[in-house]
């Protein structure tokens, strides 16, 4: 039977407990680890978020020894007692491995059932299993160190902004839904039927508003949600670290957000960052490394050999030219032995990446060719082709041709998934690196139009204004992302505060000035009243802990998940509402067949 703490009081978490203590009486509280009965001595390893403390009950202690045999694996108990040494060999694995509390006081808090999955480290538990019992997962030592990084990080972050000057302002959760970007998730009014309010994806507009309000420097740890299919690094709903800043240009907002990630990584991880980070043109990020995000922690960089195979005798690289489109390839060094097996199966990877197909060849020992394509090129083309690759004997070349997106994505893609292959890529690195100079615009082919790669209120490049009467594709963005190992931690720009500049945006991205007005009128209103110059920027913060954790799933970071279609597990969200309250919305729902 559970029993009351019945006036104790908790002194030490476990691993506060140290040899400093020697010799004193302590009382400490957490869940039973491990039980292990010597016969004339009970040994239990207690756990609480700090970490493992060993107790010890001895037979001569009656009463309490008996209790003792009573407990299992995660009963809640509260034991006073006396520190000491430990009489055995001391346990290294343990921060307090080398003292143990002998115990004259037990108090079984509360029972428990055999939990369904050990709550130890390196269980092999299926990771549905863990989310359904999340509340037990999240009693592993990893995951509450996870949590606590992830505290702590919160933490570093208002101490250092609050002396940089920024406030924290909270914005609003319930917000008008707009067209561009991402899905909302949509909350219908009960006040205002068949109207809803949208859960915002970022405080955009918000902080922009608290801009024109003379606000200067802002700050929010802001909960978003966006109705997107879910990756390793994504949730539908997520934490930014959201900033603004007024009367700044974008060194300004690089040079505070450089100085906040050297004192963050340097307390909390005793990682050194140099500054300046360095800065990378996001057409040069796309022909080096065929993404916007790149992982400069290994080589094998994309290289553009249209000129070499131009008028070659492959028709699928003089078509793909002919249509526009580029030839580029990848050097896997000292693969060129590959088995023809996993050759295909990069074959098929490169296909669910949008690719018709992808080219090889490789440079054998004898400077030889094996390859998918040699019998369409004479030997010349070949060599010219291989000069252009930098190519040795032994090397393997893969190429892919057609248009420059479908090719960046193709060989970017895989050379991330080669990386890991042959463990190319140093775990231990931090590479962070700023992407700029984004393109304002990108083509939709769903859509047919131009739609804004960030957000119609992104500033375009002074000497590119020209471009939007004439030349959509040719302006560039006074936009910012911070990378790190191939990941993008967050991104943000300068903002458009002058009207004229703002209706041509709009003009350009197909609005009217009617529904320009409709879906941004408050802010467009707000800058009728004087707007300076501002810019900003946000981090997701989830994406940020997880690789300061060095995790490989953002789910490890987050205390409550959710899985790929954006279901809760644990709480089988989202679940059916009764008929009353959607009455209540004017709300009826569709029943659909699979």
């Amino acid at each position: 039977m559970a029993e009351s703490m019945q006036g104790l009081h908790r002194s030490h978490r476990c691993t506060e407990v140290s040899n400093k203590n020697i010799g004193e009486k302590v009382t400490v509280m957490g869940w039973v680890q491990k039980r292990r009965n010597l016969g004339s001595l009970i040994f239990i390893d207690l756990r609480d978020r700090s970490g493992l403390l060993q107790l010890v009950f001895d037979e001569n202690d009656g009463e309490v020894f008996e209790k003792a045999k009573e407990l299992r694996s995660e009963y809640v108990i509260a034991v006073e007692g006396k520190v000491r040494k430990r009489d055995g060999a001391v346990n290294e694995g343990m921060e307090t491995g080398d003292i143990e509390v002998t115990a004259d006081t037990l108090r079984i808090l509360s029972e428990s059932e055999t939990p369904p999955f050990p709550i130890e480290e390196d269980a092999n538990t299926r990771e549905e299993l863990r989310l359904k019992y999340r509340y037990l997962d999240l009693r592993k030592p990893h995951l509450q160190k996870n949590l606590k990084l992830r505290s702590d990080v919160t933490t570093f972050i208002r101490k250092f902004m609050s002396k940089e000057g920024f406030l924290e302002i909270e914005t609003p959760t319930l917000c008008k839904s707009t067209p561009e970007g991402a899905r909302d998730y949509l909350v219908p009014s009960r006040v205002h039927p068949g109207e809803f309010y949208a859960l915002p994806q970022s405080p955009q507009l918000f902080k922009q508003l608290l801009m024109c309000s003379g606000y200067d420097r802002y700050i929010q740890i802001a909960r978003c949600y966006r109705d997107e299919d879910l990756r390793a690094d994504r949730q539908p709903e997520f934490t930014q670290v959201d900033m603004e800043l007024s009367f700044v240009d974008i060194d300004d907002v690089i040079d505070v957000n450089e100085r906040l990630l050297q004192a963050m990584f340097a307390e909390l991880l005793g990682v050194q960052i140099s500054l300046p980070l360095p800065r990378m043109t996001w057409q040069e990020a796309m022909d080096r490394y065929g993404s916007d995000k790149p992982d400069t922690r290994f080589a094998m960089e994309l290289v553009n050999v249209t000129e070499a195979v131009a008028n070659c005798g492959f028709g699928v690289f003089t078509q793909a030219i002919e249509n526009g489109g580029t030839v580029r390839g990848i050097n896997v060094k000292g693969q060129g032995a590959m088995p023809r097996k996993k050759i295909d199966k990069l074959v098929e990877s490169a296909k669910g990446n949008g690719a018709k197909g992808l080219a090889y060849l490789a440079v054998n020992e004898d400077g030889t060719f094996k390859s998918s394509f040699a019998k369409f090129m004479t030997k010349e083309e070949l060599d010219r082709l291989v000069t252009a690759m930098d190519a040795e004997p032994g090397d393997l070349l893969l190429f892919a041709a057609d248009r420059n997106k479908i090719v960046w994505n193709v060989l970017g893609a895989l050379r991330l998934e080669l990386g890991e292959q042959l463990e190319l890529i140093d775990k231990n690195k931090f590479n962070f690196l700023w992407i700029v100079e984004f393109p304002q615009f990108e083509w939709s082919d769903e859509q047919g139009r131009y739609i804004a790669m960030h957000h119609p209120f992104t500033m375009p490049m002074e000497e590119d204004l020209k471009y939007l009467d004439t030349d959509l594709g040719k302006v560039r963005a006074k936009a910012y992302d911070i990378v790190l190992n191939g990941s993008e931690l967050g991104g943000g720009s300068v903002r458009i505060h002058q009207a004229e500049i703002q209706e041509k945006m709009f003009e350009a991205l197909g609005f009217t000035p009617e529904s320009a007005h409709e879906q941004f009128g408050f802010l467009l209103d707000a800058f009728q009243y004087g707007v300076p110059p501002h810019a900003g920027l946000a981090y997701g913060l989830d994406r940020l802990v997880m690789h300061m954790a060095g995790e490989e799933n953002i789910r490890e970071v987050i205390a409550f998940p959710k899985v790929k279609d954006a279901s809760c597990l644990m709480t089988d969200a989202p679940t059916p509402v009764d008929e009353k309250q959607l009455e209540e919305l004017c709300l009826a729902t569709v029943k659909t067949e699979d």
